[in-house]
């Protein structure tokens, strides 16, 4: 095997314990003669100790010992958990199936029946060494994700944070000089300019927003703070944040209500999956279409939906939208990253919701989002 040939069996110590001094022998000298580090002991009660102080990485345990017996010892290293975790190999002359079973029972590894001979006892032991090898390895590799993965957030995380601020002041700016500048002030080729950089100012702060918030989510350091909302206060505003992107688009936005609905959620959270589904209409539907922006009632769940007239989603991509984090464009060349659809799904879930997507392809879309209505 090539993973048994890669063990240095140097690297391994093996505690052997047994009353008879000649057996202690013989497994020494087998042993030490394939490179194994070696310790003994001659009682139970030893061999706790000596397990305790060499920390061996497989023990092979008599059973039958006067003080203590092998199954006692095994059973007093089992509820140890700086020992529990360590291989036991019984050594007996026992060969009935109670034995064997309660063997199994206080923790056995495997059995050596005595007398055993060079090659069984080598196999045996390569055996369960290359258990302990492959789980230090996966131990390793364990750790090594685990720190790439906070490094990644952090990365993250700073890049958000650093960037936001910047990147709200230039969207602020760029959203002031595209409302008071005109094509006939500051000419149609700087206006053209000027209108695509507005646009994308926005597209990368929402980004940004969403990168925050889903490093957040996802290292448990955004909580979810639940209360009643009204949603005839809240959708509403969120729309009106689009009116002026989606005028540049000549793109029409209705909004349809149904009188008072409270839910119960979290009011950032429920804003954040609205604006993302609002940005996406905006951005694959065409010019001189319609976006309608509509709240209704599905058992114990409030309905808001956003409804485009845009390009549509082919089937075999529906299934996999809201997880698969793919880079989209939009009908103008609006760029997008998939990480949007992923935050939102996680927010609504959060929050005791879903989110939901029916699409014709070349027709349009209809995102939802299920939100808990108050009991």
């Amino acid at each position: 095997m090539e993973f048994e040939s890669s063990i240095n069996k140097s690297d391994y110590k093996i505690l052997i314990v047994d009353d008879v001094v000649s057996n202690v022998l013989l497994l020494k000298i087998l042993l030490s003669n394939e490179k194994f580090q070696v310790c003994t002991a001659n009682s139970g009660e030893a061999c706790i100790e000596q397990t305790k102080a060499e920390k061996p990485d497989l023990i092979l345990l008599d059973v039958m010992m006067p003080g203590i017996d092998g199954f006692q010892t095994a059973t007093i290293l089992k509820k140890n958990p700086e020992t529990q975790n360590i291989p036991v190999i019984f050594l007996t002359a026992l060969n009935n199936t109670s034995d064997l079973v309660h063997g199994f029972q206080v923790g056995a590894s495997d059995f050596l029946t005595k007398p055993f001979n060079k090659e069984e006892l080598i196999v045996r032991v390569m055996h369960q060494i290359e258990l302990v090898a492959a789980k230090r390895l996966i131990e390793v590799q364990n750790a090594e994700l685990r720190a790439t993965i906070a490094n990644r957030d952090k990365m993250y995380s700073v890049i958000a944070h650093d960037l936001r601020s910047p990147m709200a002041s230039i969207r602020m700016v760029l959203n002031l000089v595209v409302s008071a500048a005109t094509p006939e002030t500051v000419g149609p080729e700087l206006w053209e300019l000027l209108d695509k950089a507005n646009k994308e100012s926005e597209d990368v702060h929402d980004l940004l927003d969403n990168l925050l918030k889903w490093t957040k989510s996802q290292t448990g350091r955004l909580n979810v703070v639940t209360q009643d909302l009204d949603l005839n206060d809240i959708i509403p505003g969120v729309v009106d944040i689009f009116e002026m992107i989606a005028m540049t688009k000549h793109i029409q936005l209705k909004y349809q209500g149904i009188g008072s609905v409270i839910v119960r959620a979290d009011n950032d959270m429920l804003k954040t999956v609205v604006r993302n589904f609002m940005s996406n209409a905006v951005k694959f539907s065409p010019e001189n279409s319609s976006i309608d922006i509509s709240v209704g009632l599905q058992g114990d769940f409030a309905k808001i939906s956003v409804r485009d007239h845009g390009v549509g989603i082919a089937p075999e991509r529906l299934e996999s939208i809201f997880h698969k984090g793919e880079t989209t464009y939009g009908t103008g060349g609006e760029e997008g990253s998939g990480l949007g659809l992923q935050l939102c799904a996680d927010f609504a879930r959060k929050n005791g919701g879903d989110v939901m997507v029916e699409s014709v392809l070349g027709e349009g879309s209809t995102f939802s989002l299920l939100v808990p209505l108050k009991k």
